[in-house]
């Protein structure tokens, strides 16, 4: 990350002219669903600025709205942020403040500030105006402060009907920023809340209850993305008008956008409803459960948010950035395998049936720390189909008899004829084995291949991008930019050194791609892996 973005170049500033000793940052999610890539930038941002200038960090949940916070979102969000690899100083929560915002409420009524409107929300919309038209004041606008301070506390007390009132502040209805015309400070809400129960049956909004959170938090610089940017005229409005000793800033910043992806929690849940997605953790969303279970790794996020740098310009980011992330960690810390994506099967016919062979070969090119491993050489070999097909001119042809192919780590075979079935599929081919050491390969082609003795079976779930435009929200219609091929699953092996894999195990398939070991299906033995990113092989990539 920049360490001189424009951000921290305000709390420099701050530091030197002695406005605060001790910087407070804060980062604060509704559990209201998952967190995705933007949640971590923003968590990196609030963390690590705190952390450079010796301060400290809160977590706090804004569960100020109970029809849609979960306890499973906040047991996510925290399992989340620990994976991430975040120590967080504290952790709290909005509620924690309920009657401390309640009685700022009406300490605003008391001021003539607030007052109790019985419009419904059409209502009030109606009387909000638009961009073009001003708006005008509500006929419940001057209720004397006694009657409001009578109507607030019978809302507390429950004796209203959901949206039959609410209370308002009092600010200027012909504002040209719309946040300021008379906005909603408290409604009634008859749900449990998953951390007060039935205590209360009123609940502020977000804007009302952020700033007194940030301020009994002694937040010094709340941070927030640019959608935010009209509410800080809100949030310094409130802290202004109440008897409230600190004072945070807000100070905001571009939200991270990734082409080809979404990262709105309204819409990922409209894609599970839809039956596109099936979760929350799916591979093909930037969720970090979705990440996690495609086989991210922390380290590659991290170095992703730091890439992208703090600015105000609102842009998309290539995800070409992200995949080059998790690529540069996979490639220097994780090991190598192979892996039959598109078996076919060889018979070697000069090799004796019962014969076995054991190579031992290194795990990583070049970091021997990772040891060795062995593999098993037999009459009876897979390898991939597209090894055995050209590409011209987008026909497929087969290869002429007699082509000379390199085993990788073993040795030279020569193709000799091809067995098809009825319909012309290719079932098996026979090669003959250049059964020697040390044979000159420079010029041949060098291919991967398992021994069919000592394979796994082995399903691949092969992704690629969910969207087919690079800006999907841009589009009229979501679901209609849908790529219907982002999923394809594909039946091979792997070979015989996994069989001792671990749930999350990643590795290298040489010339296929970086995969992660996803599950093990207890009714077939198979081993599920994740594609999470391709090598850079445009022929390969292409088929799959």
């Amino acid at each position: 990350m920049n360490t001189n973005n424009f951000i921290r170049k305000v709390i420099k500033k701050d530091l030197n002219k002695k406005k605060y000793f001790k910087i407070k940052t804060r980062f604060a999610p509704e559990p209201n669903g998952y967190l995705h890539l933007g949640h971590a930038k923003s968590l990196y941002i609030n963390y690590n600025i705190a952390k450079d200038f010796n301060g400290k960090c809160n977590i706090r949940f804004d569960d100020s709205n109970p029809s849609k916070i979960k306890k499973k979102y906040i047991k996510s969000i925290k399992k989340d942020i620990k994976w991430l690899g975040f120590k967080i100083d504290n952790v709290c929560y909005t509620s924690n403040y309920f009657l401390k915002i309640y009685n700022y409420a009406v300490e605003l009524i008391k001021k003539k500030l607030a007052y109790v409107d019985e419009l419904n929300s059409k209502e009030i919309k109606k009387y909000r105006g638009t961009l073009k038209t001003i708006g005008k004041n509500s006929p419940y606008r001057n209720r004397s402060v006694n009657d409001n301070l009578k109507l607030f506390k019978e809302m507390k007390e429950g004796k209203f009907k959901e949206g039959k009132m609410c209370l308002r502040a009092k600010i200027n209805m012909l504002s040209p920023i719309m946040i300021m015309r008379d906005p909603i400070l408290y409604r009634i809400k008859y749900k449990e809340h998953i951390k007060t129960g039935n205590e209360w049956c009123i609940y502020p909004m977000y804007d009302f209850s952020h700033c007194i959170s940030d301020a009994l938090e002694k937040i010094t610089h709340s941070i927030c993305t640019l959608e935010f940017m009209d509410n800080k005229n809100l949030y310094n409005w409130i802290l202004k008008n109440i008897t409230i000793k600190n004072k945070p800033k807000q100070y905001e910043f571009s939200r991270l956008n990734v082409e080809y992806n979404i990262m709105s929690k309204r819409y990922i849940n409209k894609l599970i409803n839809k039956k596109i997605i099936k979760k929350w953790d799916d591979p093909r969303i930037l969720t970090i459960t979705g990440l996690k279970k495609r086989g991210y790794t922390p380290f590659s996020i991290m170095d992703f948010c730091s890439r992208t740098g703090v600015t105000k310009q609102n842009n998309i980011i290539e995800m070409s950035l992200l995949e080059n992330c998790i690529k540069n960690d996979l490639n220097k810390n994780f090991p190598r395998a192979m892996a039959i994506i598109n078996p076919i099967k060889i018979i070697l016919e000069n090799i004796p049936d019962g014969y076995e062979e054991r190579l031992i070969i290194n795990n990583h090119p070049i970091n021997k720390n990772m040891g060795k491993r062995k593999i098993y050489f037999n009459r009876e070999i897979y390898i991939d189909k597209y090894d055995f097909i050209n590409i011209n001119k987008n026909k497929y042809n087969h290869p002429i008899i007699g082509n000379e192919i390199r085993l990788k780590n073993a040795y030279n075979i020569i193709i000799k004829y091809i067995i098809k079935n009825k319909d012309g599929v290719i079932k098996k081919i026979i090669c003959t084995c250049k059964h020697e050491k040390n044979q000159n390969y420079k010029y041949i082609k060098i291919i991967h291949w398992i021994s069919v003795l000592h394979s796994i079976p082995a399903k691949f779930y092969l992704y690629k991008r969910l969207f087919n435009k690079i800006n999907p929200l841009k589009e009229k219609k979501l679901i209609n930019n849908i790529n219907k091929k982002s999923l394809i699953i594909k039946n091979g092996f792997v070979e015989e050194s996994l069989k001792t894999a671990k749930i999350g195990n990643k590795y290298q398939f040489e010339r296929e791609g970086y995969y992660c070991l996803d599950k093990i299906d207890n009714k077939s033995n198979n081993l599920i892996f994740n594609l999470i990113i391709n090598l850079n092989n445009k022929y390969r990539n292409k088929n799959i």
